[in-house]
């Protein structure tokens, strides 16, 4: 259940606002307050995102809520986190990996950096770090008890996501600019080569046995070039003659080609494909809901599979539902 502002625009197609009934409150009144107070009593987690600060304004801080629901768990998802000179400053995405390294990491030798859409920040660094941080908590409080608040901000996950690139760093496996490292593109066998009909293949042949059916199926075995992997003095030279030979053929009839193959490489699919391909159409990585395309439920578990959230609900709908089954009157 979500709580929404009165009027809120509505968009039926959106499917981050699946699978949740809608409670439309305005917080300034303090009699919606309350209501959400006496809401928040019956639950096991309240996620809040405003700028630090707001939601205490607003009388719904960790310490009211914790003193009426000792149990409850409090996910708070903002950019900067919740303490640090940055806190109540403005950003997105952008901004947060900008801090954390990642963003610097990303485009070509010699580009600019490229924004890797807004995964990395606010959908990998921001909701995933949040969902692990109070799933963590309420199992936690299952076995003590006792709620907790969840400070999670995206430059914080985005920094944890940097982890292993800060280590290799240290050990002297990461040191030049971005796109001269043997993941971000520098590396001849770890990265993209367009084909004759301008579209493009992945290629992430990384250990020997790879390599080498990568260097076997394109005929390579006996080119002396290839015979040293990891040296990037050899890099430009060996991507531009990879690049030569990926352009002598479509993609299709390379990805017959390397069917059934350890070479490890794969069509780069633009959106319109993803759904088609013959792996995720298996997998049911992608199905239809309420007329909108969208991933399907993931992970994907043995005994109790997930499915398909219901359409996004209008900001309030479910206001007389919800106070029925939660505080058992009208509202």
């Amino acid at each position: 259940m979500r709580v929404d502002r009165p009027n809120a625009l509505h968009d039926p197609t959106d499917i981050l606002a699946r699978g949740r009934r809608s409670v439309a409150l305005d917080l300034k009144r303090p009699a919606d307050v309350q209501t959400v107070l006496a809401l928040a009593a019956k639950a096991d987690l309240f996620v809040e995102g405003f700028r630090p600060g707001v939601i205490e304004r607003l009388g719904l801080g960790p310490a009211v809520l914790l003193e009426r629901n000792p149990k409850l768990v409090i996910g708070r998802m903002t950019g900067w986190g919740q303490a640090g000179p940055l806190a109540s400053a403005p950003g997105h995405d952008i901004n947060y990996i900008a801090l954390s390294g990642a963003l610097a990491s990303i485009g070509p030798d010699g580009g600019p950096p490229v924004p890797p859409l807004n995964l990395v920040g606010d959908f990998g660094g921001g909701s995933m770090l949040l969902l692990f941080g109070v799933m963590a908590a309420l199992h936690e409080a299952q076995r003590s008890g006792r709620g907790q608040v969840v400070d999670a901000a995206m430059v914080d996950g985005s920094i944890a996501l940097m982890g292993i690139f800060q280590w290799m760093r240290s050990q002297g496996r990461w040191n030049g600019p971005r796109g001269t490292n043997w993941l971000d593109g520098g590396a001849h066998y770890y990265g993209c080569y367009e084909c004759a009909d301008g579209r493009w293949l992945a290629v992430g042949a990384i250990e020997p046995p790879f390599y080498r059916a990568l260097r076997e199926r394109l005929g390579l075995l006996d080119e002396s070039l290839f015979d040293t992997q990891n040296d990037p003095a050899l890099w430009p030279t060996q991507k531009a003659r990879l690049a030569a030979v990926f352009r002598s053929r479509d993609r299709q009839a390379w990805c017959e080609h390397f069917e059934g193959s350890d070479a490890c490489v794969s069509p780069v699919l633009d959106l319109d494909d993803v759904a088609a391909h013959p792996h995720n159409a298996a997998r049911g990585a992608m199905t239809t809901a309420f007329g909108v395309p969208q991933p399907g439920p993931v992970p994907q578990f043995s005994r109790t599979p997930g499915a398909t959230g219901q359409a996004p609900r209008a900001p309030g709908v479910d206001r007389v539902a919800v106070m029925r089954d939660w505080l058992g009157g009208a509202g």
